[in-house]
């Protein structure tokens, strides 16, 4: 009653406190999350090592299991599941709701600085994405035939070049070297998986026979590659006051440089590796192949993290496509084939035209059945005063625009005409009996008061216990 009471008497400051609530439900409604369901921060963690050469079972004996046991103790692992592949092993951590993902990838990292791997097997990565979901991008960077050079170099050979595979090569380099690293920077970009065109390849074909007759084996060539091939802390060097640390460059540079290894001595005269191999530089075998309208391209699949939203990531990558594509040599072109967060936003206008077409059509019939002009005003200014404002709680909660919320919506819409034309149904018997406005108003809404808030409370009673549900359908 004393609401009422404050509503009819201090009617300007209410109208403007009205104007307050609808300007901050308009600001957070231009800072809201958009996606197609509810934020599911799936609690997973992948980790992948690659063990180039090796096979399924030795990947699943040598790398997969101690991997499982090291990692399967941390704490809130709920389930542990892996894929042993050829040349790679991945390991998923299943963690419970409400893990503090953070603190789990910080704990599972310093485990697997303690395990020991093979020499031969790459660096485990932790990755903050399910590898086996879909990508939120893919992008195809391919030749621009149609632009004209801009006073920058173009990359590409031209189209009649005699090497068919050389833009292939040019191309995967340019998107492994440039584009991945300036991508994967974006905020709520997991990874950024590159396919298509050809992976350079530093090739030594060996030539068994001749090996065999100079008494070498295979083994012996690997050791010395490996050993030729490496960069090692020579120290440092003290001079007065200032400290100088040394280190042994022995990169290989070029293809020359590898060919000319030694191998061994024999009759005092030494062996290179261009006496028993041939070395070129060629391109590792393709697993894949990316067309696009039939020409061959290179691929750029933008990953998600976990927790990120599917259309601010979307958002932040195209705000960054501006840069990249002013950088990009004039003959190339990066054009976006797949877009995960069109189908989203497509869905969710769809949704929000339904319920702006829905609460037209109960003015509509409200009028045809009070046949009141001003009641079915006073409703109609009702319905987007009250959704508007609950754009403000929503995104003070942290809650997304997605179907599920939209539908809480428009559930409470339905509700709030039901209280509203029980009100205005009260007010009007009040004004039919001579009662003035103010007073019709007050005791109208004051005597039903209690049985709106009742019924409204019996409807929240039902979702109440919703609210102690775990998992996804919490």
């Amino acid at each position: 009653m004393k609401l009422i009471r404050l509503a009819t008497r201090r009617r300007v400051s209410i109208a403007m406190f009205t104007l307050g609530v609808l300007l901050f439900g308009m600001v957070s409604l231009s800072r809201l999350d958009i996606s197609l369901l509810p934020e599911l921060a799936y609690p997973t963690l992948t980790v992948r090592t690659g063990f180039t050469g090796a096979a399924p079972a030795e990947i699943e004996n040598l790398i997969t299991r101690p991997v499982e046991e090291a990692v399967g103790l941390v704490r809130g692992v709920r389930r542990v599941a892996s894929v042993s592949r050829a040349g790679q092993s991945d390991v998923t951590l299943e963690f419970v709701w409400g893990s503090n993902m953070d603190l789990a990838a910080i704990d599972v990292r310093e485990r697997l600085e303690r395990l020991e791997l093979p020499l031969q097997a790459e660096r485990p990565l932790l990755l903050r994405f399910d590898p086996s979901t879909e990508p939120v991008l893919r992008f195809a960077l391919a030749r621009d035939t149609s632009a004209e050079p801009a006073g920058r170099k173009a990359l590409l050979p031209p189209v009649n070049d005699p090497d068919p595979n050389l833009a292939l090569r040019l191309l995967r380099r340019h998107a492994e070297e440039r584009l991945k690293k300036d991508m994967e920077s974006i905020p709520g970009v997991a990874a950024i998986t590159v396919s298509g065109g050809l992976e350079d390849e530093i090739q030594v074909l060996v030539d068994q026979n001749r090996l065999a007759q100079l008494g070498l084996s295979m083994e012996q060539v690997s050791q010395r590659l490996r050993a030729e091939n490496v960069n090692l802390s020579g120290g440092r060097l003290q001079e007065a006051t200032r400290q100088f640390l040394v280190r042994t460059i022995n990169e290989f540079r070029s293809v020359d440089e590898i060919s000319g290894v030694i191998l061994a001595t024999r009759d005092a005269s030494p062996v290179y590796l261009r006496d028993v191999a041939e070395i070129r530089q060629g391109w590792s075998e393709r697993e894949a192949i990316t067309r696009v309208d039939g020409e061959e391209m290179v691929e750029l699949a933008v990953y998600g993290e976990g927790d990120a939203n599917v259309v601010t990531v979307a958002r932040a990558v195209e705000r960054r496509l501006a840069r990249l594509r002013a950088d990009l040599p004039p003959d190339l072109a990066l054009i976006r084939i797949y877009d995960q967060s069109e189908f989203i936003r497509s869905a969710i206008s769809e949704v929000i035209q339904a319920a702006i077409i829905g609460g037209l059509l109960a003015i509509g019939v409200l009028y045809l059945f009070l046949k009141n002009a001003r009641a079915t005003l006073i409703i109609g200014v009702a319905i987007p005063v009250s959704v508007i404002a609950t754009f403000a709680a929503m995104y003070g909660g942290g809650i997304s625009l997605n179907i599920m919320s939209l539908g809480g919506i428009a559930l409470a819409t339905g509700l709030l005409v039901d209280n509203a034309i029980v009100v205005l149904e009260n007010i009007a018997a009040k004004r039919e009996r001579g009662a003035g406005l103010i007073e019709a108003a007050r005791e109208g809404a004051g005597e039903v008061s209690g049985a709106v808030i009742a019924a409204t409370l019996t409807t929240i009673a039902v979702f109440v216990p919703l609210v102690f549900v775990d998992g996804i359908a919490g």
